[in-house]
């Protein structure tokens, strides 16, 4: 873990209360010292007033949009968040609590199609934020190196770096893999065989398992409402969700990692982040591909998308690697040394997706907003995505989007009003915009 993730991980550790802290540094403690114990004493710890505090602080944090039972969290707040947490607790304590069921909207993916996204009730988010605050500590104990998605301490920079040092060190051969539909396919019971492995308090697992056979509730193309049980899969969207990803994918990890594993017979590395992952080693022969293909759809009952996974070889001239937004490519050094480079670089979808989003923030839509607020919002906007895709060489991308939004601005400010707009007398419209308070990349 580098230094960056340990402070972010203490950082996020002190914003818990204390008691909590300590209950979660001796469960991850416990967990380290004895591989094999199962924990059989959570519930209490889950129902604490402590951690439906801290748990209900990180859901109001996140904020998001309420359930099917319309509950909003500024309702809560005005109506008291303590009668909430009170009536929580004491539901918890006498086993009466009963998950709702999950709100199911479609948010549009870069390829066109639509992402299924399961919206669980605020109530059922703030039991599901302390369950993950409890269990956390235990699983994170037994993940491996090579699993970077959804962990405190860890990023999708650290992932990308991973691959980066590694095409430094010669392999250059990836299996670039996709399962179809991650989220939605997990088997409940397998995942619930996972869960066991660490975890015997049935109060606990019958928590996880009100939430995987909840109902999802959606509207047909006329508006009528309908629900429906899932036999398999976790709602993405739910709080717990990414845990439960992590868990069942680790034993893909686990045994990518074993003694007989590909780390042995193919000196492989595998990087991961969630359901997102490559292989890589200096040849990846037919024997690496099977061991994929077995492990994700024969042992764990995924399915794996064919048209999406490929082996590339990226000493090949003109071949990319594209993963978690970046693109890896060997390239010649532009001023004629004749030296070759490891390129990293935003893909071409990644600036492709974030012309679309600015198309939407600067439309005509906008011609009432006043300019310092556009300004404001395109910033931060612009900020965050910079943040993010400042690694490797990113120079030219960011000269793109520079230019995507100046001329963006140029046409929305000459569409305001009736009067053509004009930067001021000897000032260039750019100049002009940064006088405003754009940022530039």
């Amino acid at each position: 873990m580098t230094e960056q993730a340990e402070e972010e991980l203490s950082i996020r550790e002190v914003t818990l209360p204390p008691k909590l802290r300590g209950w979660r540094a001796k469960l991850s403690a416990k967990a380290k010292q004895e591989k094999r114990f199962r924990f059989y004493s959570l519930y209490g710890l889950v129902s604490h007033p402590e951690t439906l505090k801290a748990a209900w602080t990180q859901v109001r944090a996140n904020g998001g949009s309420p359930g099917v039972d319309g509950e909003t969290i500024g309702k809560i707040e005005k109506e008291g968040e303590e009668a909430f947490l009170e009536k929580l607790a004491r539901e918890l304590r006498e086993k009466t609590y009963r998950t709702g069921a999950v709100r199911r909207v479609y948010i549009p993916k870069a390829n066109g199609k639509m992402r299924p996204l399961g919206i669980p009730n605020i109530r059922d988010r703030v039991v599901q934020a302390a369950v993950l605050l409890i269990l956390e500590p235990i699983f994170e104990s037994d993940f491996l190196e090579c699993s970077h998605g959804f962990r405190p301490g860890r990023s999708a920079h650290d992932a990308l770096e991973v691959i980066r040092e590694n095409l430094a060190k010669g392999r250059c051969t990836v299996i670039d893999a996709d399962m179809e539909g991650y989220f939605d396919s997990i088997p409940h019971e397998k995942l619930m065989a996972c869960l066991r492995m660490r975890v015997v308090d049935g109060s606990v697992l019958r928590l996880i398992k009100q939430w995987l056979d909840a109902p999802v509730e959606e509207r047909d193309e006329n508006g009528r409402i309908r629900r429906k049980r899932n036999k398999q899969g976790t709602p993405q969207g739910g709080v717990i969700s990414p845990l439960l990803a992590n868990i069942y994918l680790h034993w893909f990890d686990h045994v990518f990692h074993a003694k007989n594993g590909p780390v042995q017979w193919a000196k492989a590395v595998l990087v991961r982040y969630a359901d997102d992952f490559v292989i890589m080693a200096r040849y990846a022969g037919p024997n690496l591909q099977r061991f994929v293909e077995e492990k994700i759809e024969g042992w764990l009952g995924l399915k794996i998308n064919r048209e999406k996974t490929r082996v590339v070889d990226l000493r090949q001239v003109g071949e990319t690697l594209d993963f978690l937004g970046f693109s890896f490519r060997y390239d010649r050094d532009l001023y004629g040394s004749g030296k070759r480079y490891w390129n990293m670089h935003p893909s071409k979808k990644s600036i492709a997706r974030e012309r679309e989003k600015l198309r939407g923030m600067i439309n005509g839509k906008q011609s009432h907003t006043p300019l310092p607020e556009l300004i404001g919002r395109l910033n931060r906007h612009l900020k965050g995505w910079a943040n993010y895709y400042r690694q490797g060489y990113s120079r030219c991308a960011f000269r793109d989007i520079n230019w995507f939004v100046q001329r963006r601005l140029w046409r929305h400010l000459r569409r305001r009003s009736q009067r053509q707009w004009r930067p001021a007398q000897g000032t260039s419209f750019s100049s002009q915009l940064v006088e405003m308070g754009l940022v530039q990349l």
